[in-house]
């Protein structure tokens, strides 16, 4: 469907990563690079989580589910994505359009909630060291990760639903890599201003709402430590959230920057570059910075490769 054809769009073909051709073969080369490093560095986080017995805490339970969504959410986007580096035309139908839309923000709401729970459990286990395994119960974590998802799984289907009972009569050319809100409300002929405000009323929820629950839990996790008297006490329970701070920061500012803001001072070509970041490259980083900046990840690690080493 051309630009000024009033007939519904059927499919959409995105415009893509950045408008040069020359750049499409490198680009694909660079994202399957990732894909497969998130794919290992995932797997790899999953595997050992799974195998040593001295990381079956709840910390590590909620890291092993975070690189479980970290897969999910890296593989709605990626294989669409190099897929399209290679080809000519890149379309999706608007049934596919709608499945990958809604994976996506179900996926990234989840993460979201995720590492507010992972910053409640590092809350208990600094503040209310004693109470830790009874409050950090195998059926409280559970019940945790049930309502998150369940949380995640509803937003994601309201969004959806709302999203595409639009007319999209203007074009079928959507300015992304991948389906996602705004710029299929920016493509959109009908009112979208209910639309509007149910997108930041419901990510202000859910992402302020998560943040704040981390921002209150380092409050208190920081005024345990520091009336700690110990140095290497102190040192303990800080490497014990810097791993889990990185990923709040890489994974929190690039979604406010994403959804809390009017559709008004919306930018496709910036937000595209922001989209990469939290939909495929911090899917990457995730193990990357929780395998470098934990020391029982990396003791667990080096105690598995010398066993294998010792095998063979």
């Amino acid at each position: 469907m051309e630009e000024g054809n009033h007939s519904e769009a059927t499919e959409f073909i995105f415009s893509g990563l950045m408008d040069h051709p020359e750049l499409q073969v490198p680009l694909f080369w660079v994202f399957l690079l990732i894909y497969v490093v998130t794919l290992v560095g995932n797997g790899g986080m999953i595997l050992l989580i799974t195998v040593d017995l001295q990381l079956h805490t709840p910390m590590y339970i909620f890291l092993r589910n975070l690189s479980v969504f970290d897969i999910c959410y890296s593989t709605v986007i990626a294989p669409k994505m190099l897929l399209d580096f290679l080809a000519e035309r890149k379309s999706i139908s608007r049934t596919a359009c709608a499945v990958q839309m809604y994976f996506s923000l179900c996926l990234a709401d989840i993460e979201c909630l995720l590492l507010a729970v992972m910053a409640y459990d590092r809350y208990v286990a600094i503040c209310n060291p004693l109470l830790y395994r009874v409050t950090m119960s195998s059926q409280f974590c559970n019940q945790l990760m049930v309502g998150l998802c369940a949380v995640g799984l509803v937003d994601s289907l309201t969004h959806t639903c709302l999203t595409f009972r639009l007319s999209f009569c203007r074009s079928n050319i959507l300015n992304h890599f991948c389906c996602d809100i705004p710029p299929l409300l920016a493509l959109s002929c009908s009112d979208t201003h209910i639309n509007e405000i149910v997108v930041f009323t419901l990510s202000g929820c859910i992402f302020v709402g998560s943040f704040v629950i981390i921002l209150l839990s380092y409050f208190y996790i920081i005024a345990t430590i520091l009336r700690i008297h110990s140095s290497k006490g102190r040192r303990k329970a800080f490497s014990t959230c810097a791993s889990h701070l990185c990923a709040v920061g890489m994974f929190h500012g690039t979604q406010l920057f994403m959804y809390l803001r009017p559709t008004s001072s919306y930018s496709m070509d910036t937000d595209k570059i922001a989209s990469v970041f939290y939909t495929v490259v911090i899917s990457m980083l995730n193990p990357i910075v929780y395998s470098l900046r934990n020391t029982e990840v990396k003791d667990a690690l080096h105690k598995i490769i010398k066993r294998l080493l010792g095998k063979s």
